[in-house]
């Protein structure tokens, strides 16, 4: 570390460098293209309709198999569009080059960087 760089510091470069990798950069290209999509905008506003009924029937006790169907149904229309799937995949790359550099910051410190490190004692 030289002269006058802090931790701080260290931590602003690091998101930058992320921000910089092909798989962050993938990543953003395809959430772009998700939100530009107004078709995958529709079945995002349906799923996400469904799956807010579905949660109030569950808290009040009154979901069935039916209403479970109908947002498994919104779920797959909705991941079997191509923009969706290709945000989804690069959204998996992204999260597997995060966890390698949650892996790397964690290693010589006594908790997981990325993890729980707030709570004491755990296990």
């Amino acid at each position: 570390m030289s002269v006058g760089t802090t931790v701080d510091d260290l931590g602003t470069e690091l998101g930058e460098r992320i921000a910089a990798t092909d798989e962050y950069e993938r990543f953003e290209a395809a959430k772009r293209a998700v939100e530009s999509n107004e078709a995958a905008q529709e079945q995002i506003e349906e799923f996400e309709q469904l799956r807010q009924e579905f949660n109030l029937a569950r808290q009040t006790g009154s979901a069935d198999q039916k209403a479970v169907d109908e947002v498994k149904r919104a779920q797959r229309e909705l991941h079997s569009l191509p923009v969706m799937q290709e945000y989804l995949e690069a959204q998996e790359v992204l999260q597997e080059r995060l966890e390698a550099i949650n892996q790397a910051i964690s290693e010589p410190l006594a908790v997981d960087f990325g993890g729980e490190a707030g709570g004491c004692c755990q296990h």
